[in-house]
């Protein structure tokens, strides 16, 4: 089922639940996850079928696929009733007395160290679709970012750039079309527009990054699960300004380099069988772990598999990427160590994640068979490598300069 998107800014997720108990709206939200049903044919004859996901994308497949969607909205179900139930028995916002700090007097809480372990597990589980956004909102730093501005920040940037053009504007107007084509309520004037202010506000937010090609999907998505504008602009800038590492969407996309590099040697040290197979095909994982990391999976996994990754990313941080990447991988080790063209490997990667309809399935190999892995050492990683990258784009600069001299 799709849930539409709520009109107006200033609408907040939250404003039906003062209507009714916490517990109704659990109940309600039950109710509304629909049982996806194949035509008599496509059962008899295994065809491919066409059916809307929870947050009214198209989606192919066949009836395996459709099977594998009912058993996930049934776990949603069930994982609904848990938090619902943490929400009756711990309080509304539970989950915000979960930091235990790194003093003995303070780590002496016990029940904020029961609550802060049961919250990681239950999150990597999966937060349900209705209390994402305020999970999202709090955990994430969202909130807090929000306030320390004035109330009014949203509205009074947006009607202050309402009529600028600057080259982030006019690529943002190239790219709306462009996003999720199709969908019921992207692909529509009222969710262009909606979706236009969110990036052109932020673009003027933060001139460093501006408008990066890969955001438009990461903004469209977050439109739809937080339902309001504001909402879904200070979770993207809480994604840009400290969830991701820096520079990962600026102009030269230098940090989505460096954890390009980061990821080659996590492969190396993860799974060595494959990366010694793709080194043998020259194939460089780049080509497609390049929009996983700009995209942050969202055009690449099926919607809640996508959701059910950034509810890990908003808790945990960016090296939840790396997990998720490695996991995709490993999925695919058996078959794409048959591979012998280039071109076959990237069939099966984008055939593996089309049909990855089952977090679970994903996050169990991301976490259980990948292993840990400490964020120190990954950012020990990320400055190893930054010099190296900053001299290859500073080589390709001079390279562009010396070009384009030549051609006056």
């Amino acid at each position: 089922m799709y849930l539409p998107i709520l009109k107006g800014k200033k609408e907040m997720y939250g404003s039906k639940a003062h209507a009714q108990s916490l517990k109704e709206l659990g109940l309600e939200y039950g109710s509304h996850i629909t049982t996806l049903r194949p035509s008599i044919h496509a059962r008899r004859a295994n065809l491919t079928v066409k059916f809307q996901d929870l947050y009214g994308f198209t989606v192919e497949g066949n009836v395996d696929d459709v099977n594998v969607l009912n058993e996930v909205r049934e776990k949603v179900r069930q994982q609904g009733r848990v938090w619902w139930s943490l929400e009756a028995n711990k309080g509304a916002n539970w989950y915000l007395n979960t930091h235990v700090s790194s003093s003995l007097k303070s780590s002496l809480k016990f029940s904020a160290l029961v609550n802060a372990i049961t919250l990681k597990r239950l999150i990597r589980k999966g937060i349900p679709p209705v209390l994402r956004p305020k999970v999202w909102f709090s955990l994430s730093g969202a909130a807090k970012k929000k306030s320390t501005v004035p109330e009014s920040y949203y509205d009074d940037l947006t009607k202050a750039v309402q009529d600028k053009v600057t080259p982030a504007t006019k690529q943002i107007d190239h790219d709306l079309p462009r996003t999720f084509p199709g969908h019921p309520w992207l692909d529509t004037p009222e969710g262009h527009a909606a979706l236009r202010r969110v990036l052109v506000v932020y673009s003027f937010r933060d001139s460093d990054v501006g408008y990066c090609q890969g955001l438009n999907f990461v903004a469209a998505l977050l439109l739809l699960v937080m339902k309001t504008e504001e909402d879904a602009f200070w979770m993207l800038a809480v994604l840009l300004e400290n969830v991701l590492v820096n520079d990962c969407y600026t102009y030269n996309l230098s940090g989505c380099h460096v954890e390009q590099r980061v990821f080659k040697d996590l492969l190396r040290k993860k799974c060595p069988r494959i990366a010694s197979h793709l080194d043998a095909l020259e194939f460089d994982v780049s080509l497609v772990c390049t929009e996983w990391f700009l995209c942050l999976f969202s055009k690449s996994l099926p919607s809640e598999t996508t959701l059910r990754v950034w509810d890990v990313l908003f808790y945990e941080g960016a090296k939840v990427l790396f997990h998720v990447a490695l996991a995709i991988f490993k999925m695919c080790e058996e078959e794409m160590l048959l591979a012998h063209q280039v071109g076959d490997v990237i069939n099966i990667i984008q055939r593996t994640t089309h049909h990855l309809f089952d977090p679970d399935d994903l996050l169990t190999v991301a976490f259980d068979k990948i292993g840990f892995m400490m964020t120190t050492s990954i950012s020990r990683q990320r400055k190893k490598q930054e010099p190296a990258v900053l001299a290859e784009l500073d080589e390709r600069s001079r390279r562009l300069h010396s070009l384009n001299g030549e051609d006056k």
